[in-house]
């Protein structure tokens, strides 16, 4: 259980400082992707979509930390989570022949490893 504890607690840090990022300075963090913000309705998508999501997943986490009914719950989240946004990701540099997209490449390295922590930390719940 410690290990799953560990788990979240990175994911927490991890979702609670992108989150913040990308709602504080949606500009900026949009431009590590290569993506350019055109106009307010943009910005506030990413505000609300890219900050507001990871700020409330973290949050979700936070709840899974004091209630240990919803520590399962919140890992098999972040396995499900995290396993699609890698196969989309994989799926868009195939699609959008993107194998000189550093950022996707380890965008899709962070998720990969945290499926995996998440999925590890899941089955050491289950003994």
């Amino acid at each position: 259980m410690l290990f799953a504890r560990i788990v979240l607690l990175i994911q927490i840090a991890a979702l609670l400082v992108l989150g913040l990022a990308y709602f504080i300075r949606p500009e900026e963090m949009a431009s590590f992707s290569g993506a350019l913000l055109m106009g307010n309705a943009a910005v506030t998508e990413v505000r609300a979509y890219y900050g507001g999501l990871q700020l409330g997943l973290a949050a979700y986490l936070v709840m899974a930390l004091l209630r240990l009914d919803l520590l399962r719950p919140a890992l098999l989240l972040l396995v499900l989570l995290y396993s699609v946004l890698a196969l989309a990701r994989v799926a868009g540099l195939w699609l959008d022949g993107g194998a000189q997209q550093t950022f996707n490449l380890y965008a899709l390295l962070l998720e990969g490893v945290s499926a995996g922590l998440a999925w590890w930390a899941l089955r050491g719940l289950s003994r």
